[in-house]
């Protein structure tokens, strides 16, 4: 795998996340969450690089109820579905780095942020994965992500506990220092 190094605050950033606000699962029960977890974290990611924000949204929502949201994407998942996204970034050419946000949804990232991949030209750039969970992790997202991005740079992910987001600066800091990303703040 190549490596990159990364200037912190001189390198053009993107981060990209999808992210489900309302019905959702946080420490074994559900929750009407106002802002979905992996938005919370893009939002600290940006106030600590001062990278773009891009929000990945599929035309066709997900149901409002949890336990649909989760059959809605396990069949998207065994279909290896690609749900047409909402936006595009046009100026994707003039980002080096990409933060990567999502849940983990069935061991790996939501099929609209594959979708996102298969959008753009990656090569030569540096995706840089984080995930909310509520215990799995990173899952098998960021094997998946560097199998769909050959010719990209994917440095080890940040995997936060949905939880526990609202207390994941430190954490989030550290990850950015240790993949030589300099946080502002």
């Amino acid at each position: 795998m190549k490596t990159a190094t990364m200037n912190g605050n001189d390198t053009r950033s993107l981060i990209a996340y999808f992210s489900r606000a309302g019905n959702n699962y946080v420490n074994g029960q559900i929750v009407n969450l106002p802002v979905g977890n992996t938005e919370f974290v893009a939002k600290m990611i940006h106030e600590m690089t001062g990278g773009d924000l891009f929000h990945i949204e599929p035309v066709k929502e997900y149901p409002k109820d949890y336990t649909e949201t989760t059959e809605v994407a396990r069949q998207e998942l065994r279909t290896k579905a690609r749900p047409k996204l909402t936006g595009h970034v046009d100026t994707m050419a003039s980002f080096e780095v990409i933060f990567l946000g999502y849940p983990i949804w069935w061991g790996t990232m939501p099929m609209p942020v594959c979708s996102f991949l298969e959008d753009y030209d990656f090569s030569g750039k540096t995706i840089a994965p984080f995930c909310t969970h509520e215990g799995s992790g990173l899952g098998q997202s960021v094997a998946d992500i560097r199998k769909m991005c050959p010719q990209s740079t994917v440095p080890d992910g940040l995997a936060i506990h949905g939880g526990d987001v609202k207390n994941a600066h430190d954490e989030v800091a550290g990850w950015l220092r240790d993949i030589g990303m300099n946080a502002k703040t």
